[in-house]
């Protein structure tokens, strides 16, 4: 998947620098290693979700915080980072002003990787999984694509790639055979 988190981390053009995950979970901070294995790495998330304790290892900073600073810790880095990877956690707690202190802990010229449910998702049948954007508690905010891409390009962000619904044709396939 190419425009995926993963895909993401293979095709950017830095082999050092520095990279903030916001939301890291999944075991993010070895994923992005693996890849970038020379890049100083900070993951910030509300909770160890999915996280191993060998994960964490991999991470030069590995920061939890109460969801209510959230924003507020991500707003101290101001102008640090080259790269920022946002997934699956902007419809979880504050999105603008996540979204804002994630811009801004961006260097000039940085590079902002996001995904996020679609607002379709709302409408998705329920079962597990989260299919449905209301089938994960968690979810406190649906994500206004609008909105979202108007504070981004309001905040001089060009756009590489955009698409408001992301199915990689092997994943399609599989869903709609469950």
């Amino acid at each position: 998947a190419p425009h995926s988190k993963a895909g993401f981390l293979f095709s950017i053009k830095i082999r050092e620098g520095y990279i903030l995950d916001v939301g890291c979970g999944n075991n993010g901070p070895m994923k992005a290693k693996s890849i970038l294995d020379k890049i100083y790495y900070v993951g910030i998330d509300v909770g160890n979700y999915n996280q191993s304790k060998e994960s964490q290892k991999y991470a030069d900073e590995y920061i939890v915080v109460n969801s209510s600073h959230f924003a507020d810790k991500i707003s101290t880095f101001d102008n640090l980072f080259d790269v920022v990877i946002s997934s699956h956690n902007i419809e979880h707690y504050e999105p603008q002003k996540v979204l804002a202190a994630m811009i801004k802990a961006l260097k000039r010229n940085g590079r902002l990787f996001m995904s996020f449910p679609s607002e379709r998702s709302a409408n998705f049948p329920k079962r597990n999984g989260t299919l449905n954007f209301y089938d994960d508690s968690s979810h406190k905010n649906l994500p206004d694509w609008n909105n979202i891409l108007n504070t981004l390009q309001s905040n001089g962000m060009q756009l590489c790639y955009v698409k408001k619904s992301y199915q990689p044709f092997l994943m399609k396939l599989i869903g709609n055979l469950n």
